[in-house]
């Protein structure tokens, strides 16, 4: 890997930038996609499995949306940063897999609350998970293109221009979709204030 584009070798590859090293990916650079990948999957994962619900599905989801951008690649024109690229197909991937779906709990179940450590006090620990499983089950109320938009702001902290070419929708549309799932949220969340 050494030689005239300067790059030393593989140990080089991490400190490089998310566009140089899309452009080596582009060329078929595999370890330079393996290193995106590594960076950017977290966060992906967050968002699929917010969007989801399931860890099972969100995985999957991710990585059909990682092999796509593999293929896509050479396509890839810069207009956006390859994070936001990735969160745009990860949404896509999600809202499929949503409109597909078919609602296997009523809207009204709540799901199995998260194990918490709460420095040793079970009260504050139900409470907790408790308040986590209503978040949750309010954010499945919520129609999914606002659902994919809250997650990106509250919980990836992209921007509202981020966030509109991530869901491919102007910023206007972004906040109206937040003001209207902040609004929802809250109403949800009422009885946990």
């Amino acid at each position: 890997m050494g030689g005239p584009e300067g790059f030393g070798g593989l140990g080089d590859l991490p400190r490089l930038d998310d566009e140089l090293l899309v452009a080596r990916a582009a060329d078929g650079d595999e370890d330079a996609f393996a290193i995106l990948v590594h960076r950017h999957t977290s966060p992906l994962l967050a968002l699929a499995h917010g969007m989801l619900g399931n860890r099972a599905d969100a995985e999957e989801a991710v990585q059909d949306a990682l092999v796509g951008a593999w293929r896509r690649l050479p396509d890839f024109r810069g207009d956006a940063t390859f994070r936001t690229w990735t969160y745009r197909i990860v949404t896509n991937r999600c809202l499929s897999v949503l409109r597909r779906r078919v609602p296997a709990e009523p809207l009204d179940a709540v799901p199995e609350p998260a194990t918490l450590d709460a420095g040793g006090q079970p009260a504050r620990a139900a409470e907790s998970a408790a308040t986590k499983a209503a978040l949750s089950g309010a954010l499945r109320k919520l129609r999914a293109d606002q659902r994919a938009c809250w997650i990106l702001r509250e919980l990836q902290g992209l921007s509202y221009g981020e966030i509109a070419q991530a869901v491919g929708t102007s910023e206007q549309t972004v906040r109206g979709r937040l003001f209207r799932a902040r609004c929802n949220l809250m109403e949800e969340m009422a009885p946990w204030r």
